[in-house]
């Protein structure tokens, strides 16, 4: 004999859509991620003329997408309830930096759920451009420079643009960044609107080449890495696997990346295989 359901009351009801939005929250929220440009690499016979030069910041790149501030995955970043509450409800783009050489410290801040709020007092957010603006780059800089002083924060600021006569000029820019410790440089071009996906509308200039692979599999080291970590296997986009055995540090060899996870790594070019030349890890792309 089957029992008659009793209908939900009013407060129930309002209960169970609560309860299920709640849930829905992250993939709301990686559904509302404004859309990303990924920069391409600078290439000699460029023109650095007609571009906007900054520094390429060794930071966590962070969207605010008006309501919530979110890793480059989707996922909301557990910033303290200050940091985001004057922000626009305009959406912004940007880096989570902390200073030059400081990634680790960056990521071991960030990274968690309850916000240290000390470790976060040290935390800037810079803004490099404006996903939902219709204008040019240099338009952009300038709308940049108004929201951010509309909205009176320390912590919020706007990277540094400027430009360069040529390409001698762009080189000791460069040699000038690397050797104080800066990774290198981003070039934007002045007329270029913004638009989703890989572009060479954006590039950066490094002293090596990156790429980002999804960790495979874990070999097992040999000698003084016994029992730790001797090399991930790792997959590109395109299906090329190959090992990578340098550039951990050993409290990274003892827990290493775990299969599924992105990371980024560097090299020197590419073998007539299409294989990294000295592939080296850097970091991990995804935080968790």
């Amino acid at each position: 004999m089957q029992t008659k359901k009793r209908p939900l009351s009013v407060w129930q009801a309002v209960a169970r859509i609560l309860t299920v939005a709640l849930l829905a929250l992250p993939c709301f929220a990686a559904a509302q991620l404004p859309p990303l440009m990924l920069a391409g690499r600078y290439q000699a016979d460029v023109d650095p003329a007609g571009y906007w030069v900054s520094e390429k910041l060794d930071g966590v790149r962070a969207l605010w997408n008006g309501r919530q501030l979110l890793f480059r995955s989707g996922r909301p970043v557990g910033a303290p309830a200050w940091f985001v509450a004057g922000l626009p409800q305009e959406p912004l783009d940007g880096e989570l930096w902390i200073g030059r050489g400081r990634f680790e410290q960056l990521v071991g801040t960030v990274r968690t759920h309850e916000p240290d709020d000390a470790a976060w007092r040290e935390v800037k957010y810079m803004i490099f451009d404006l996903p939902a603006h219709p204008g040019t780059f240099t338009e952009r800089i300038a709308a940049m420079q108004r929201t951010v002083s509309a909205a009176q924060l320390p912590w919020v600021q706007v990277v540094g643009q400027h430009r360069v006569a040529d390409r001698e000029a762009l080189r000791r820019e460069f040699d000038r960044v690397v050797s104080a410790g800066g990774e290198g440089l981003m070039l934007h071009r002045a007329n270029a609107l913004r638009v989703a996906g890989r572009t060479d509308a954006i590039l950066k200039y490094v002293p090596w080449l990156d790429d980002e692979a999804r960790v495979i599999a874990h070999i097992e080291g040999k000698g003084k890495y016994a029992g730790m970590l001797g090399a991930l296997l790792v997959e590109t986009v395109d299906g090329r696997r190959f090992r990578i055995g340098t550039g951990f540090t050993d409290a990274q060899r003892r827990t290493p990346p775990a299969p599924g996870m992105l990371i980024t790594y560097r090299y020197r070019e590419l073998t007539a295989k299409g294989l990294p030349r000295f592939p080296s890890f850097l970091r991990l792309r995804e935080l968790p």
